[in-house]
């Protein structure tokens, strides 16, 4: 069994649990090819292995440069391993070096930090022919940044991942870094790269993860085909144009964020291809509608955020997502939505975040969403909604502060579900009231119907309300009662003065 530390397993179950849910970091690691070396624990060869001279020089150059001269005081780097480098020999009992780890990842684990002031990418890392993985964390975010050195893409042929993480890293990506063809993980996140993506990235079709977030980067971007990419993360950027329509080629997809870009054009059909997407962050972009009802299509979606593209006048079709029966969280804030609210939103089982809020909605709540038994957060604040709500007491308790209903003016709520007092969700919304009035104006009567808001007392039943015997005013609601029948006594002895 391959070999693999600890805690690089760690980051790799981190992954996945990122993948799932959203966020604003995660790491991957590819496990190492063991082609030409021998699969077993370093600790079980003879006292005869050493590890290979020429890397022992370039082990030594790379750590002097990060500032961690004392490696030079290990007679034999691999025998004398520390965290963060991991050796496996070949069937002549030579030591190869096929990881490097630098930073503080976190308290448990102690890679060799870097100098922040001195340190520096060194070339002896092109004499590391074994190397599978090279990791900086946080390493070169001094005063004087540094860009992302070309000779990089003249690396091992084996290197599967090059993860340049919150280095300070400035300047553009370099284009030779789409040589190194072997790659399944390229993370260069939290950096302060510009430029644009190079198209030569597109040769590195063995990608499990692609991280270019939370940089400067402006264009366009690439279009991508690969088959085997797993994670696309390029949030936080500058990119501009069209999202690609060949991303629906990568069809092993299990997240894709472009959130905060500035992104024109419509969604793209070819996303409906998908079938394996669990998060579909596209928010905050200047992204146009109408919404494609291909997005329902993709069963497996648990996350689908699109708030903050503005398409005015779009609408949610009917069905829009109703093939969605593992979504948990839907999000479609500020983005200039009108019409009503599809039913088909409340037959999502799984739905446990909704925020509707900052649109043009208008109608009623759908009644479908009292069937939304495992929702927790609901917002529908900043639309033109009316009519009762339709929650149970109980809901409304279980929701508690994350039921957000305000500046909707034609809301009400229907007592008959229970009464609200003390719910906080509901301050400032009135009881509803559906009963006809009839007031006596001469010989000749009126009805006055309508919706009409007051605390409403026990009485269930819809027939003609009984005259109360008390006028006394509920929440701003009793003046209104008092104005009726005084309205209506002086309208009928008028005409007899």
């Amino acid at each position: 069994m391959t070999t693999t530390h600890p805690s690089l397993l760690s980051i790799l179950a981190l992954v996945v649990l990122t993948a799932i849910m959203p966020c604003q970091a995660e790491f991957m690691v590819v496990l190492p090819d063991s082609s030409g070396l021998v699969d077993r624990p370093q600790n079980g060869f003879s006292n005869l292995a050493r590890t290979d001279p020429a890397e022992q020089r370039a082990v030594y150059e790379t750590m002097a440069a990060t500032g961690n001269a004392w490696a030079t005081a290990i007679p034999d780097v691999c025998r004398g391993r520390w965290h963060g480098i991991e050796c496996m020999p070949d069937r002549n009992d030579v030591y190869h070096v096929v990881s490097l780890s630098f930073g503080a990842l976190s308290d448990d684990t102690a890679f060799p930090t870097c100098d922040p002031a001195h340190a520096t990418l060194s070339p002896a890392l092109l004499h590391l022919p074994y190397l599978r993985s090279l990791f900086f964390y946080r390493c070169f975010s001094g005063d004087h940044p540094q860009q992302i050195p070309a000779f990089l893409g003249g690396l091992s042929p084996s290197l599967r991942s090059l993860i340049l993480r919150e280095n300070g890293h400035v300047g553009p990506i370099p284009t030779e870094l789409g040589n190194l063809t072997s790659l399944g993980v390229l993370d260069l996140h939290g950096n302060k790269l510009s430029s644009s993506i190079p198209q030569s990235l597109q040769r590195l079709t063995r990608l499990q993860l692609l991280d270019l977030s939370y940089n400067q980067l402006t264009g366009p971007i690439p279009d991508l085909t690969n088959p085997t990419l797993n994670v696309l993360d390029l949030s936080h950027n500058f990119l501009h144009g069209q999202i690609p329509a060949t991303f629906g080629q990568c069809d092993s997809l299990i997240k894709m964020d472009l959130s905060r870009n500035r992104l024109i054009g419509s969604i793209p059909d070819s996303l409906s291809n998908l079938k394996s997407l669990i998060l579909l962050d596209l928010s905050h972009n200047s992204l146009s509608g109408p919404l494609p009802s291909s997005l329902g299509k993709l069963i497996s979606l648990r996350a689908l955020l699109l708030n903050g593209n503005y398409m005015s006048s779009a609408t949610i079709p009917e069905d829009g997502f109703a093939g969605l029966k593992e979504l948990f969280t839907l999000v479609l804030s500020n983005m200039g939505l009108q019409g009503p609210i599809p039913e088909s939103i409340g037959e999502l089982p799984s739905l446990r975040v909704l925020h509707l809020d900052g649109n043009k909605f208008n109608g009623s709540i759908p009644q479908s969403f009292q069937r939304l038994e495992k929702l927790s957060e609901l917002r529908l604040n900043d639309n033109r909604l009316s009519g009762p709500i339709p929650f149970s007491k109980e809901m409304l308790w279980r929701i508690g502060r994350k039921l957000r209903v305000y500046n909707n003016p034609g809301l009400c709520y229907d007592a008959s579900n229970g009464r609200s007092e003390g719910i906080d969700s509901m301050s400032g919304i009135s009881y509803c009231e559906t009963e006809t009035k009839r007031v006596v104006v001469g010989a000749a009567s009126a009805s006055i119907s309508g919706h009409q808001t007051k605390h409403l007392s026990s009485r269930t039943d819809r027939g003609p309300p009984s005259r109360p015997s008390s006028y006394a005013p509920t929440h701003g609601s009793g003046i209104l009662r008092l104005l009726v029948p005084i309205t209506g006594f002086l309208l009928s002895v008028l005409p007899l003065l």
